[in-house]
């Protein structure tokens, strides 16, 4: 089975500079001002998707290079190191800047914690690129090995920001595209039209929420067309009252951005764990109410981690799943809110937005 995140340490990662085994529950808000490190914290998960697929030199290089990447830069900060635990597994390495602005591997390790065995085995050193893909294929490591790279690849950081005319969301995609929502929503058609075919009940309930939000939409149009021997499909729709067919470019940005989200938070098989920075971003307040109540309900089945600025999103919420987020000498900062921080607080008419707003809890601007 695959799991989600247990713990998680980060040290020098951005504005990172430690984390030390930090529990991640169920379901996990990170509420912040600008800048305090909520999104380095989320876009971690997409730096160690990279690593995994090799891709490590070159998201290096497009980030700005190593110095870019180290808290505070190489004077401050001499490498980046990171170990998570999901079950009985964990994953763990230690990057070393060099002197042309790379990252090279001064460890990587698989471990396992078992009733009657326990193995934590170094797979490489100086290396540029992981060596976990590597040890699939080795009789000692693979079933390790196999189990780490597919939970890690089960964590998925959903951006949906882009929805700008030629974002991938409006755009034809194959509906061959349709094994996993990908993460900028690039398939959202795709997906769409195989939970029509296959899962319809799953189908009407995305399609229902939609119309919570947008009562003037009625419902998506799935058409499939042979383009150059493939079968390609685009999000079309028609409004109410009409059967005339609607392009994907006249959804506005809020309500294509919600319909990703809400087909994010409500797919049949959803990854371990979901990752969201900022989903507020463009959405009403009603449309965010509703949002809140499709994260809350995703949470009871698959682990959540959203990062964000909204006080209205924090008011769904308990005291124990918020983390809060502070800058405290140029270092990130990771609190879990719980009941008894509150103090006197928990027992009057506020909600928790509006604590924050309030700077009761921290979370806020602050002046180092």
């Amino acid at each position: 089975m695959v799991r989600s995140i247990d713990k998680i340490s980060i040290a020098g990662f951005k504005s990172i500079r430690l984390l030390e085994n930090f529990e991640l529950s169920k379901l996990n808000i990170l509420i912040g001002a600008n800048g305090v490190g909520k999104s380095n914290f989320v876009t971690f998960f997409s730096f160690l998707h990279e690593l995994l697929n090799q891709h490590l030199a070159l998201t290096v290089n497009k980030g700005g290079g190593a110095d870019a990447h180290l808290f505070l830069g190489p004077k401050v900060t001499t490498q980046i190191s990171a170990a998570l635990v999901f079950g009985p597994n964990g994953y763990s390495f230690v990057l070393d800047p060099t002197v042309d602005n790379r990252l090279v591997f001064k460890d990587e390790r698989i471990q396992f914690w078992g009733d009657m065995k326990t193995i934590d085995r170094s797979i490489g050193t100086g290396h540029s690129e992981s060596s976990l893909t590597q040890q699939l294929r080795d009789p000692q490591n693979s079933r390790i090995a196999n189990y780490i790279n597919d939970a890690i690849s089960s964590w998925i950081l959903y951006h949906f920001h882009d929805t700008s005319e030629n974002a991938p969301m409006r755009r034809l995609s194959s509906v061959r595209d349709c094994e996993r929502l990908r993460k900028d929503g690039a398939n959202l058609a795709a997906m769409l039209l195989k939970w029509k075919q296959e899962e319809p009940a799953v189908y009407e309930v995305i399609r229902d929420t939609v119309k919570l939000v947008a009562p003037f939409f009625d419902d998506f149009l799935l058409r499939p067309k042979d383009v150059s021997g493939d079968s390609l499909v685009q999000l079309e729709w028609k409004q109410q009252h009409s059967d005339y067919p609607l392009h994907a470019g006249q959804f506005s940005d809020g309500t294509l951005r919600f319909i990703a989200l809400a087909t994010a938070l409500l797919q049949p098989s959803p990854p371990a764990t979901i990752l969201i920075d900022e989903p507020e971003l463009g959405l009403h307040p009603f449309a965010l109410n509703i949002l809140t109540g499709l994260i809350a309900s995703a949470s009871q089945h698959t682990q959540i981690i959203i990062s964000t600025q909204s006080p209205g999103l924090l008011n769904a919420f308990q005291p124990e799943d918020i983390i809060v987020t502070d800058r405290k000498d140029g270092a990130s900062t990771f609190q879990r809110l719980s009941a008894s921080d509150l103090g006197t607080w928990i027992n009057e008419e506020y909600t928790l937005g509006e604590l924050w707003q309030k700077s009761v809890y921290g979370g806020g601007p602050t002046h180092e």
